[in-house]
Formats: structure tokens, C-alpha cells, sequence
């Protein structure tokens, strides 16, 4: 089982100083990219500070200055944002400027409130149609000229300006919905899921649905990776530390999920934690159990079961909220005690 990153520039509040956030979020990439993660992952979110990433390329771009091995993952370009010429020639520069590192991923997102922002009038339930009409025509754009005239968008011939340095960019899909898995596995994409703070069988359902479409489809030569907040720790400040930095970062995200309380200035209000539920809840104890917490032979018997389902690439969440130096002790420890385990 392969490693990746997922990280964000995030800010729970507005005492936290952006310019520590920058530096901590390359260092935490750099970390990565000695310890031989696979692939880094950067966000696409809009006007918001737990997720600040208007343009995953350009932070892509960012890292590549400033590492030498770890590939580049957009995790994921919400397509409906986009219009496909532009999509198509930001990922392009990116693995030109990083040597041919960039691995494409594409989704439907997640908040209706960005939607409203973004993209005004679309639904978030109707937005996956662009996903399926950018994909394969990022890949013609990529390969010379195109004329579309298709449902979401229409233009007169035009290429892709750069080109890939890849002959064939490893693209991926974020799927949940079993329509999903069929159309990633159909067109040839890797797929990326995230179970929440969902139990192990929400996994489970997932790889039952890959199967099923790869079942469809007669085969599939894919990469199947999973993420899940992650936190290691020795201590038990740092253990009291990462339980009270999800639970105040899940007070957050119900409030984008449920389209619950406001969002000022960029930062959510929490909402009362007795009104969270279904995909995010916070019982501590349930927490503790559903994700990668705990100390390192915790973690690595997680990981295993992650392992024997069948995931080929487990994605490390770091961000939660959780305290910088925290973050990077429990990076620390999953690469000096836990990733030896799966060499």
C-alpha cells in the first residue's frame, strides 16, 4: 500500500497568522516528499479559511518548486467551476513545470454554498454532468484540436497550450454514489474516496461498489486510494489535542454540509455539535475508533485492515485544525514508526 498527503493552508480563526500557515503547510510537503510519500494533494475550495485554495494548480505548481520526487495530485478541481481549455492548460503547466509530476483528479463538490457563489443556479446534485463532459474532453484538448459543442459548454476549435510532459497523465475521479464508480472505472480513471468519520464499513461499501463497476466494466487497471483524517501521537496532550481539533473542525464543516449558521468573513460558525449527524458526527469515542488515530501500532493495524480490503494508496488527512507543531510531531512519528511497517 502506497502513502499519500492531503493537506490544506487552513485557518480555524483569524488569530493565526497566514504567513505560518504557508510556511507550515511546505514544510509538512517537504516532510512528505523525504519520507517518499507517493503523491501530494491539493484542495479546490472558494472563500473560505478552513480551506484556503482558490486555484489548486497554482499550489501544485508551489510544491513543485520546492520538492524533488512527490507527485503532484489536484484532489480534485470541482469541473463545474472550469471551463475546459483553461482546466486544461493550468493542469498542462503544472506537469511541465514539475518535470511531469501532476496527477489530475476531478469531482462534483461538495457545498451547496459554493455553488451559489461560483457556479449560481446549479444544484449540487446536478453538477456531476460536468465532471463527465470535462474529463474526456481535457484529455482530447491535451492530445491537439477540438471543437465541442457539447451540454454545458460549446467552443471553436482549440488545443490545450502547453501540453503535458506525460504521454498519458494518471487522472482520478472522488466518487461516493455507485454511478460514480461506474463511470470512473469506465473511463479508465483511478478513484479517490473519502468515508467522513463514517466506520470502517463505510469503506467496505465503497470497495463493494468499485468491485461491482470493475465487474460492469470487465476489468479495470486503476489505483483505488482512500483518505482519512490522521493523527499519531505519544502523549496524551496530543491525543486530548487532535480529539478537541476534529471536533471543533466538524462543528464547521456540519455547518457547510447541513447549510447550518453562517459564514463570516471567510470562517464558519460552529453549530452546536448535538445537532450534527449522519456523516458527521463527533462522539469521541466513535472518532477514535473510525479514524486513524491513535499511537503507532494503533495506527498500523488500522492501516492494515485498510490494506487487506484491498486500498492501494491510503491518503494521510493532516488537516483538522489541529495545532501546527502537533501536526508535525504526528507526521513525524507516522514516518519514523508506522511506514516502515508497509515497507
Amino acid at each position: 500500500m502506497k502513502f499519500h498527503i492531503a493537506i490544506n493552508l487552513e485557518r480555524m480563526d483569524d488569530t493565526i497568522d497566514m504567513s505560518a500557515v504557508r510556511d507550515h503547510t511546505i514544510e509538512m510537503i517537504q516532510m512528505a516528499d523525504k519520507a517518499g510519500f507517493e503523491v501530494a494533494w491539493a484542495a479546490e475550495h472558494h472563500a473560505l479559511e478552513m480551506t484556503i485554495a482558490p486555484n489548486p494548480f497554482q499550489i501544485m505548481t508551489w510544491w513543485a518548486a520546492h520538492t524533488d520526487n512527490i507527485r503532484l495530485g489536484c484532489g480534485v478541481a470541482n469541473a463545474s467551476y472550469w471551463h475546459p481549455i483553461n482546466l486544461a492548460g493550468e493542469a498542462a503547466m503544472v506537469d511541465l513545470l514539475s518535470g511531469g509530476r501532476l496527477e489530475l483528479g476531478l469531482g462534483s463538490g461538495a457545498y451547496q454554498r459554493e455553488f451559489d457563489r461560483m457556479r449560481p443556479g446549479l444544484n449540487q446534485k446536478d453538477s456531476n454532468r460536468y465532471m463527465q463532459e470535462m474529463l474526456p474532453l481535457v484529455r482530447e484538448l491535451w492530445k491537439g484540436d477540438v471543437e465541442h459543442n457539447g451540454e454545458n459548454w460549446q467552443f471553436p476549435k482549440a488545443t490545450s497550450c502547453p501540453k503535458p510532459v506525460q504521454d498519458n497523465v494518471p487522472m482520478w475521479v472522488a466518487a461516493r454514489s455507485p454511478a460514480t464508480f461506474d463511470y470512473a472505472v469506465a473511463n479508465d480513471c483511478n478513484v479517490m474516496c473519502w468515508p467522513l468519520t463514517m466506520p470502517f464499513s463505510e469503506a467496505e461499501k465503497y470497495k463493494t461498489q468499485l468491485d461491482e463497476s470493475i465487474a460492469k466494466a470487465g476489468g479495470w487497471a486503476g489505483t483505488f486510494a482512500l483518505m482519512r483524517h490522521t493523527s499519531v501521537y505519544d502523549t496524551e496532550d496530543d491525543h486530548t489535542a487532535t480529539l478537541g481539533a476534529i471536533r471543533n473542525a466538524l462543528g464547521k464543516f456540519g455547518n457547510l454540509m447541513m447549510k447550518k449558521g453562517d459564514v463570516v468573513n471567510g470562517f464558519p460558525e460552529s453549530i452546536p455539535l448535538k445537532d450534527l449527524a449522519g456523516n458527521v458526527r463527533v462522539d469521541p469515542a466513535m472518532l477514535e475508533e473510525n479514524l486513524t488515530f491513535g499511537d503507532p501500532d494503533t495506527v498500523i493495524a488500522k492501516l492494515r485492515a485498510y490494506e487487506d480490503l484491498g486500498v492501494d494508496a491510503y491518503i494521510y488527512y493532516a488537516s483538522m485544525g489541529l495545532d501546527m507543531a502537533v501536526q508535525k510531531r504526528s507526521l513525524q512519528l507516522f514516518i519514523d514508526r508506522v511506514m516502515p511497517a508497509f515497507a
